[in-house]
Protein backbone atom coordinates (compact mmCIF):
# COMPACT_ATOMS: atom_id res chain seq x y z
CA UNK A 1 0.00 0.00 0.00
CA UNK A 2 1.30 3.44 -0.89
CA UNK A 3 1.42 5.71 2.14
CA UNK A 4 1.37 9.49 1.74
CA UNK A 5 4.50 11.03 3.19
CA UNK A 6 3.38 13.36 5.98
CA UNK A 7 5.78 15.15 8.33
CA UNK A 8 3.19 14.96 11.09
CA UNK A 9 1.37 12.01 12.54
CA UNK A 10 -0.60 11.22 15.66
CA UNK A 11 2.12 10.21 18.08
CA UNK A 12 -0.33 9.13 20.77
CA UNK A 13 -1.81 6.52 18.41
CA UNK A 14 1.52 4.77 17.94
CA UNK A 15 3.54 5.31 21.07
CA UNK A 16 1.25 6.53 23.80
CA UNK A 17 2.08 10.23 23.98
CA UNK A 18 -0.67 12.73 24.67
CA UNK A 19 -0.41 14.90 21.59
CA UNK A 20 -2.99 16.57 19.38
CA UNK A 21 -1.98 16.49 15.72
CA UNK A 22 -4.44 19.26 14.93
CA UNK A 23 -2.60 21.72 17.17
CA UNK A 24 0.72 21.36 15.35
CA UNK A 25 -0.91 21.38 11.95
CA UNK A 26 -2.85 24.46 12.95
CA UNK A 27 0.39 26.27 13.76
CA UNK A 28 1.57 25.75 10.19
CA UNK A 29 -1.77 26.81 8.71
CA UNK A 30 -1.63 29.92 10.89
CA UNK A 31 1.83 30.72 9.58
CA UNK A 32 0.58 30.43 6.01
CA UNK A 33 -2.32 32.75 6.78
CA UNK A 34 -0.13 35.37 8.47
CA UNK A 35 2.13 35.94 5.46
CA UNK A 36 1.06 39.34 4.11
CA UNK A 37 0.87 40.36 0.45
CA UNK A 38 0.76 44.00 1.46
CA UNK A 39 3.97 43.85 3.48
CA UNK A 40 5.79 41.91 0.75
CA UNK A 41 4.62 44.40 -1.86
CA UNK A 42 5.78 47.36 0.22
CA UNK A 43 9.17 45.77 0.89
CA UNK A 44 9.80 44.91 -2.77
CA UNK A 45 8.91 48.46 -3.76
CA UNK A 46 11.14 49.93 -1.06
CA UNK A 47 14.09 47.83 -2.20
CA UNK A 48 13.51 48.65 -5.87
CA UNK A 49 13.28 52.36 -5.04
CA UNK A 50 16.89 52.41 -3.85
CA UNK A 51 17.67 52.82 -7.55
CA UNK A 52 20.55 50.39 -7.65
CA UNK A 53 21.73 47.82 -5.13
CA UNK A 54 24.83 46.83 -7.07
CA UNK A 55 27.50 45.44 -4.75
CA UNK A 56 29.92 48.20 -5.81
CA UNK A 57 27.34 51.00 -5.60
CA UNK A 58 27.09 53.93 -3.20
CA UNK A 59 27.35 53.07 0.50
CA UNK A 60 27.03 56.62 1.90
CA UNK A 61 23.69 57.86 0.54
CA UNK A 62 20.61 57.35 2.67
CA UNK A 63 18.30 56.70 -0.27
CA UNK A 64 20.35 55.17 -3.08
CA UNK A 65 22.76 52.27 -3.37
CA UNK A 66 23.54 49.07 -1.52
CA UNK A 67 24.57 50.86 1.67
CA UNK A 68 21.15 52.41 2.10
CA UNK A 69 19.50 49.10 1.20
CA UNK A 70 21.38 47.02 3.74
CA UNK A 71 20.85 49.58 6.48
CA UNK A 72 17.13 49.49 5.76
CA UNK A 73 17.11 45.67 5.84
CA UNK A 74 18.93 45.71 9.17
CA UNK A 75 16.39 48.21 10.51
CA UNK A 76 13.57 45.88 9.47
CA UNK A 77 15.14 42.93 11.28
CA UNK A 78 15.67 45.11 14.36
CA UNK A 79 12.03 46.24 14.28
CA UNK A 80 10.89 42.62 13.97
CA UNK A 81 13.08 41.75 16.94
CA UNK A 82 11.46 44.43 19.07
CA UNK A 83 8.06 42.96 18.26
CA UNK A 84 9.14 39.56 19.60
CA UNK A 85 10.80 40.80 22.80
CA UNK A 86 14.28 41.10 21.27
CA UNK A 87 14.17 37.51 20.04
CA UNK A 88 16.55 38.14 17.11
CA UNK A 89 20.29 38.69 17.16
CA UNK A 90 20.86 41.15 14.30
CA UNK A 91 24.29 41.97 12.90
CA UNK A 92 26.38 42.59 9.80
CA UNK A 93 28.73 39.88 8.58
CA UNK A 94 31.31 41.26 6.15
CA UNK A 95 34.26 40.24 4.02
CA UNK A 96 36.76 42.34 2.10
CA UNK A 97 37.16 41.61 -1.63
CA UNK A 98 40.06 43.36 -3.39
CA UNK A 99 39.91 44.89 -6.84
CA UNK A 100 40.66 42.33 -9.52
CA UNK A 101 39.60 39.28 -7.48
CA UNK A 102 37.61 38.53 -10.63
CA UNK A 103 36.71 40.60 -13.68
CA UNK A 104 33.50 41.83 -12.01
CA UNK A 105 35.34 43.35 -9.05
CA UNK A 106 36.58 46.63 -10.53
CA UNK A 107 37.32 48.26 -7.18
CA UNK A 108 37.95 47.20 -3.60
CA UNK A 109 34.71 46.42 -1.80
CA UNK A 110 33.36 45.19 1.50
CA UNK A 111 30.71 42.55 0.82
CA UNK A 112 28.24 42.96 3.69
CA UNK A 113 25.52 40.50 4.67
CA UNK A 114 22.66 41.30 7.07
CA UNK A 115 21.98 38.47 9.51
CA UNK A 116 19.13 37.90 11.99
CA UNK A 117 19.21 34.81 14.21
CA UNK A 118 16.38 33.41 16.29
CA UNK A 119 18.03 31.03 18.71
CA UNK A 120 16.52 27.64 19.42
CA UNK A 121 15.68 26.67 22.97
CA UNK A 122 16.91 23.08 22.86
CA UNK A 123 19.40 22.83 19.98
CA UNK A 124 20.74 26.38 19.59
CA UNK A 125 23.70 25.27 17.46
CA UNK A 126 21.48 23.65 14.83
CA UNK A 127 20.59 26.22 12.19
CA UNK A 128 18.08 26.43 9.38
CA UNK A 129 18.78 29.36 7.04
CA UNK A 130 16.52 31.33 4.70
CA UNK A 131 18.28 33.76 2.40
CA UNK A 132 17.55 36.40 -0.20
CA UNK A 133 20.02 38.47 -2.20
CA UNK A 134 20.43 42.18 -1.54
CA UNK A 135 22.30 43.15 -4.70
CA UNK A 136 21.12 43.88 -8.24
CA UNK A 137 22.68 44.56 -11.65
CA UNK A 138 22.01 45.69 -15.22
CA UNK A 139 23.35 44.30 -18.50
CA UNK A 140 26.97 45.18 -17.74
CA UNK A 141 27.89 43.46 -14.45
CA UNK A 142 30.47 46.14 -13.64
CA UNK A 143 28.04 49.06 -14.12
CA UNK A 144 27.37 50.13 -10.54
CA UNK A 145 25.78 53.54 -11.20
CA UNK A 146 22.88 52.94 -13.64
CA UNK A 147 19.38 52.30 -12.34
CA UNK A 148 19.01 48.65 -11.44
CA UNK A 149 15.81 48.20 -9.43
CA UNK A 150 16.13 44.41 -9.27
CA UNK A 151 12.49 44.05 -8.29
CA UNK A 152 12.22 40.33 -8.95
CA UNK A 153 15.96 39.55 -8.96
CA UNK A 154 16.11 39.66 -6.08
CA UNK A 155 14.02 42.12 -4.09
CA UNK A 156 11.33 39.43 -4.19
CA UNK A 157 13.51 36.88 -2.37
CA UNK A 158 14.80 39.50 0.07
CA UNK A 159 11.28 40.74 0.83
CA UNK A 160 10.15 37.14 1.30
CA UNK A 161 12.94 36.58 3.80
CA UNK A 162 11.99 39.70 5.77
CA UNK A 163 8.33 38.70 5.77
CA UNK A 164 9.13 35.15 6.86
CA UNK A 165 11.12 36.65 9.73
CA UNK A 166 8.10 38.78 10.74
CA UNK A 167 5.82 35.77 10.88
CA UNK A 168 8.06 32.95 12.09
CA UNK A 169 9.77 35.00 14.81
CA UNK A 170 6.48 35.04 16.74
CA UNK A 171 6.92 31.32 17.56
CA UNK A 172 9.41 29.47 19.77
CA UNK A 173 11.53 26.67 18.31
CA UNK A 174 13.92 23.96 19.42
CA UNK A 175 16.42 24.70 16.64
CA UNK A 176 17.78 28.07 15.54
CA UNK A 177 16.59 29.92 12.43
CA UNK A 178 18.70 32.40 10.46
CA UNK A 179 17.19 35.04 8.17
CA UNK A 180 19.83 36.63 5.99
CA UNK A 181 20.29 39.14 3.21
CA UNK A 182 23.33 38.12 1.16
CA UNK A 183 25.28 40.57 -0.96
CA UNK A 184 27.76 40.08 -3.79
CA UNK A 185 25.74 37.39 -5.59
CA UNK A 186 25.95 39.02 -9.00
CA UNK A 187 29.69 39.60 -8.65
CA UNK A 188 30.53 35.97 -7.87
CA UNK A 189 28.51 34.55 -4.94
CA UNK A 190 30.68 36.45 -2.45
CA UNK A 191 28.03 36.92 0.23
CA UNK A 192 27.24 33.23 0.40
CA UNK A 193 30.93 32.36 0.47
CA UNK A 194 31.51 34.74 3.33
CA UNK A 195 28.62 33.52 5.45
CA UNK A 196 29.35 29.85 4.73
CA UNK A 197 32.94 30.35 5.90
CA UNK A 198 31.67 32.25 8.94
CA UNK A 199 29.27 29.41 9.78
CA UNK A 200 32.07 26.88 9.47
CA UNK A 201 34.38 28.94 11.67
CA UNK A 202 31.61 29.31 14.28
CA UNK A 203 30.98 25.54 14.03
CA UNK A 204 27.35 25.95 13.15
CA UNK A 205 25.56 22.65 12.61
CA UNK A 206 23.55 23.65 9.53
CA UNK A 207 20.43 21.57 8.96
CA UNK A 208 19.73 23.26 5.62
CA UNK A 209 19.80 26.46 3.59
CA UNK A 210 16.74 27.70 1.70
CA UNK A 211 18.06 30.13 -0.90
CA UNK A 212 15.32 32.26 -2.46
CA UNK A 213 16.33 33.84 -5.74
CA UNK A 214 13.51 35.24 -7.92
CA UNK A 215 10.16 34.25 -6.42
CA UNK A 216 7.94 36.87 -8.04
CA UNK A 217 7.50 36.16 -11.75
CA UNK A 218 4.68 34.03 -13.22
CA UNK A 219 4.95 34.85 -16.94
CA UNK A 220 7.85 33.20 -18.70
CA UNK A 221 9.70 34.39 -21.76
CA UNK A 222 8.16 31.33 -23.44
CA UNK A 223 4.68 32.78 -22.92
CA UNK A 224 3.64 30.35 -20.19
CA UNK A 225 1.74 31.93 -17.28
CA UNK A 226 1.72 29.85 -14.10
CA UNK A 227 1.12 31.14 -10.59
CA UNK A 228 1.32 27.79 -8.79
CA UNK A 229 4.43 25.96 -9.97
CA UNK A 230 7.86 26.61 -8.51
CA UNK A 231 11.21 24.90 -8.78
CA UNK A 232 13.45 23.40 -6.11
CA UNK A 233 17.04 22.94 -7.30
CA UNK A 234 19.35 20.59 -5.40
CA UNK A 235 22.64 18.83 -6.01
CA UNK A 236 22.63 14.99 -5.86
CA UNK A 237 25.48 14.32 -3.43
CA UNK A 238 27.92 16.52 -1.49
CA UNK A 239 31.13 17.50 -3.23
CA UNK A 240 32.87 16.97 0.10
CA UNK A 241 32.17 13.24 0.27
CA UNK A 242 35.13 10.96 0.86
CA UNK A 243 36.55 8.38 -1.52
CA UNK A 244 35.16 5.70 0.77
CA UNK A 245 31.66 7.20 0.63
CA UNK A 246 31.88 7.45 -3.15
CA UNK A 247 33.00 3.82 -3.42
CA UNK A 248 30.17 2.62 -1.19
CA UNK A 249 27.62 4.51 -3.28
CA UNK A 250 28.84 2.78 -6.42
CA UNK A 251 27.85 -0.60 -5.03
CA UNK A 252 24.95 0.26 -2.72
CA UNK A 253 23.26 3.22 -4.41
CA UNK A 254 22.39 6.73 -3.31
CA UNK A 255 23.40 8.67 -6.42
CA UNK A 256 20.50 11.09 -5.83
CA UNK A 257 20.30 10.92 -2.05
CA UNK A 258 22.68 13.50 -0.64
CA UNK A 259 21.71 15.89 2.15
CA UNK A 260 20.61 18.64 -0.25
CA UNK A 261 18.33 16.26 -2.13
CA UNK A 262 16.72 15.18 1.15
CA UNK A 263 16.14 18.84 2.00
CA UNK A 264 14.50 19.37 -1.40
CA UNK A 265 12.21 16.40 -0.78
CA UNK A 266 11.30 17.78 2.64
CA UNK A 267 10.21 21.12 1.18
CA UNK A 268 8.38 19.31 -1.62
CA UNK A 269 6.40 17.09 0.76
CA UNK A 270 5.69 19.87 3.28
CA UNK A 271 4.27 21.98 0.46
CA UNK A 272 2.17 19.14 -0.96
CA UNK A 273 0.71 18.46 2.48
CA UNK A 274 -0.03 21.99 3.71
CA UNK A 275 -0.32 23.97 0.48
CA UNK A 276 -1.81 21.45 -1.97
CA UNK A 277 -2.77 24.22 -4.38
CA UNK A 278 0.93 24.66 -5.14
CA UNK A 279 2.93 22.55 -7.58
CA UNK A 280 6.52 22.12 -6.36
CA UNK A 281 8.85 20.77 -9.03
CA UNK A 282 12.11 19.19 -7.96
CA UNK A 283 14.92 19.86 -10.42
CA UNK A 284 17.77 17.38 -10.18
CA UNK A 285 20.45 20.00 -10.75
CA UNK A 286 22.59 22.18 -8.51
CA UNK A 287 21.16 25.20 -10.31
CA UNK A 288 19.98 26.33 -13.72
CA UNK A 289 22.14 25.28 -16.65
CA UNK A 290 25.42 27.20 -16.58
CA UNK A 291 24.24 29.55 -13.82
CA UNK A 292 24.65 29.86 -10.07
CA UNK A 293 23.03 30.92 -6.82
CA UNK A 294 23.87 31.56 -3.21
CA UNK A 295 23.14 28.05 -1.96
CA UNK A 296 26.19 26.81 -3.86
CA UNK A 297 28.86 28.20 -1.48
CA UNK A 298 27.19 26.29 1.34
CA UNK A 299 27.09 23.15 -0.79
CA UNK A 300 30.81 23.65 -1.47
CA UNK A 301 31.47 23.20 2.25
CA UNK A 302 29.22 20.14 2.52
CA UNK A 303 26.13 21.87 3.95
CA UNK A 304 22.64 20.99 2.70
CA UNK A 305 21.29 23.80 0.55
CA UNK A 306 18.65 24.29 -2.13
CA UNK A 307 17.39 27.02 -4.43
CA UNK A 308 13.67 27.89 -4.37
CA UNK A 309 12.47 29.98 -7.30
CA UNK A 310 9.80 30.65 -9.91
CA UNK A 311 9.12 28.05 -12.58
CA UNK A 312 9.06 30.34 -15.60
CA UNK A 313 11.76 32.99 -15.99
CA UNK A 314 11.57 36.04 -18.20
CA UNK A 315 15.04 36.90 -19.42
CA UNK A 316 13.97 40.32 -20.73
CA UNK A 317 13.58 41.30 -17.07
CA UNK A 318 16.85 39.87 -15.73
CA UNK A 319 20.21 41.65 -15.83
CA UNK A 320 18.90 44.19 -18.33
CA UNK A 321 19.33 47.92 -18.86
CA UNK A 322 15.92 49.58 -18.54
CA UNK A 323 14.79 50.36 -22.09
CA UNK A 324 12.17 49.89 -24.81
CA UNK A 325 13.57 47.97 -27.75
CA UNK A 326 11.63 46.52 -30.70
CA UNK A 327 8.41 46.92 -28.77
CA UNK A 328 9.73 45.03 -25.73
CA UNK A 329 10.17 46.64 -22.33
CA UNK A 330 13.43 45.45 -20.76
CA UNK A 331 14.37 45.76 -17.13
CA UNK A 332 13.63 44.23 -13.75
CA UNK A 333 11.01 46.73 -12.62
CA UNK A 334 8.38 46.58 -9.90
CA UNK A 335 5.41 46.35 -12.29
CA UNK A 336 6.51 42.90 -13.46
CA UNK A 337 6.35 41.28 -10.00
CA UNK A 338 3.33 39.15 -9.11
CA UNK A 339 2.81 39.81 -5.40
CA UNK A 340 0.32 36.98 -4.67
CA UNK A 341 2.81 34.48 -6.11
CA UNK A 342 5.66 35.93 -4.03
CA UNK A 343 3.43 35.54 -0.99
CA UNK A 344 2.83 31.87 -1.76
CA UNK A 345 6.52 31.08 -2.09
CA UNK A 346 7.25 33.02 1.08
CA UNK A 347 4.70 30.82 2.86
CA UNK A 348 6.37 27.71 1.42
CA UNK A 349 9.61 28.83 3.04
CA UNK A 350 7.98 29.81 6.32
CA UNK A 351 6.32 26.44 6.94
CA UNK A 352 9.44 24.56 5.86
CA UNK A 353 11.55 26.61 8.28
CA UNK A 354 9.08 26.07 11.11
CA UNK A 355 8.75 22.33 10.49
CA UNK A 356 12.51 21.83 10.53
CA UNK A 357 12.99 24.11 13.54
CA UNK A 358 10.38 22.17 15.53
CA UNK A 359 11.83 18.79 14.57
CA UNK A 360 14.52 16.76 16.34
CA UNK A 361 17.87 16.12 14.64
CA UNK A 362 17.99 13.54 11.89
CA UNK A 363 19.23 10.04 12.82
CA UNK A 364 22.95 9.46 12.36
CA UNK A 365 24.91 6.37 11.34
CA UNK A 366 21.97 4.73 9.58
CA UNK A 367 22.99 1.26 8.40
CA UNK A 368 21.22 -1.06 6.00
CA UNK A 369 21.38 -4.84 5.67
CA UNK A 370 19.47 -7.67 4.08
CA UNK A 371 21.57 -9.03 1.25
CA UNK A 372 20.33 -12.40 -0.06
CA UNK A 373 17.39 -12.24 2.35
CA UNK A 374 13.61 -11.67 2.00
CA UNK A 375 13.72 -8.65 4.30
CA UNK A 376 15.47 -5.30 4.82
CA UNK A 377 17.17 -4.48 8.12
CA UNK A 378 17.95 -0.97 9.36
CA UNK A 379 19.78 0.30 12.40
CA UNK A 380 20.50 3.86 13.53
CA UNK A 381 21.72 5.85 16.51
CA UNK A 382 19.20 7.10 19.03
CA UNK A 383 18.33 10.80 18.68
CA UNK A 384 18.01 12.92 21.80
CA UNK A 385 14.49 14.30 21.99
CA UNK A 386 13.01 11.81 19.55
CA UNK A 387 10.08 9.69 20.73
CA UNK A 388 9.86 7.56 17.61
CA UNK A 389 11.25 6.92 14.16
CA UNK A 390 9.87 6.41 10.71
CA UNK A 391 11.35 4.20 8.02
CA UNK A 392 10.84 5.28 4.42
CA UNK A 393 11.45 3.40 1.23
CA UNK A 394 10.86 3.96 -2.47
CA UNK A 395 11.46 2.38 -5.84
CA UNK A 396 14.99 3.13 -7.02
CA UNK A 397 13.53 5.10 -9.95
CA UNK A 398 11.16 7.22 -7.82
CA UNK A 399 12.06 10.84 -6.95
CA UNK A 400 10.01 10.83 -3.73
CA UNK A 401 9.69 8.68 -0.62
CA UNK A 402 6.53 6.73 -1.43
CA UNK A 403 6.23 4.16 1.38
CA UNK A 404 6.71 4.45 5.12
CA UNK A 405 6.32 2.71 8.44
CA UNK A 406 6.40 4.20 11.92
CA UNK A 407 8.34 1.94 14.26
CA UNK A 408 8.15 3.67 17.65
CA UNK A 409 11.07 4.27 20.01
CA UNK A 410 13.44 1.72 18.48
CA UNK A 411 16.89 1.93 16.93
CA UNK A 412 16.70 -1.22 14.82
CA UNK A 413 13.95 -2.70 12.71
CA UNK A 414 13.41 -5.37 10.05
CA UNK A 415 10.96 -4.81 7.20
CA UNK A 416 9.73 -8.30 6.51
CA UNK A 417 8.96 -9.14 2.91
CA UNK A 418 10.78 -6.09 1.53
CA UNK A 419 13.67 -7.17 -0.70
CA UNK A 420 16.53 -4.76 -0.11
CA UNK A 421 17.72 -4.94 -3.73
CA UNK A 422 14.58 -3.30 -5.11
CA UNK A 423 14.26 -0.15 -3.01
CA UNK A 424 16.11 2.76 -1.45
CA UNK A 425 15.62 3.37 2.27
CA UNK A 426 15.82 6.19 4.81
CA UNK A 427 14.97 6.97 8.43
CA UNK A 428 13.60 10.10 10.12
CA UNK A 429 13.28 11.01 13.79
CA UNK A 430 10.01 12.19 15.29
CA UNK A 431 9.67 14.61 18.19
CA UNK A 432 7.03 14.58 20.93
CA UNK A 433 5.27 17.38 19.01
CA UNK A 434 4.95 15.13 15.96
CA UNK A 435 7.37 16.97 13.70
CA UNK A 436 9.82 14.94 11.68
CA UNK A 437 13.46 15.52 10.90
CA UNK A 438 15.03 15.29 7.50
CA UNK A 439 15.32 11.73 6.25
CA UNK A 440 18.76 10.16 6.66
CA UNK A 441 19.98 7.89 3.88
CA UNK A 442 22.02 4.85 5.01
CA UNK A 443 25.73 5.57 5.23
CA UNK A 444 26.93 2.09 6.10
CA UNK A 445 26.27 -1.61 5.77
CA UNK A 446 24.63 -3.65 8.54
CA UNK A 447 26.37 -7.02 8.70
Amino acid sequence: MKIYNSHLFLVSFFIGFNFSQAQSEQDLYQIIGKVSEERIENDIKTLADFGTRHTLSDTVSNNRGIGAARRWIKSQFESISKDCADCLEVFYQRNFVPKGDNNRIVKDVWVVNVVAIKKGSKNPNKYILMSGDIDSRVSNPTDFTSDSPGANDNASGMAGTIEAARVVSQYAFENSIVFVGLSGEEQGLYGGQGLAQYAKAQQWDIVGVLNNDMIGNIEGVDGVIDNRTFRIFSEPTPVTETDKERALRRFYGGEVDGVSRQLARYVYETTKLFMPEMNPKMIYRLDRFGRGGHHRPFNDLGFAGIRIMEAHENYTQQHQDIRLENGIYYGDTFDHVNIPYARKLTAVNAISLASLAWAPPAPSDVRLGGAVAPSARLKWNRVEGAVGYKIYWRDTTSPTWDYSRTVGDLTEFTLEGIVVDNFYFGVSAIGSNGFESLISFPSGILR
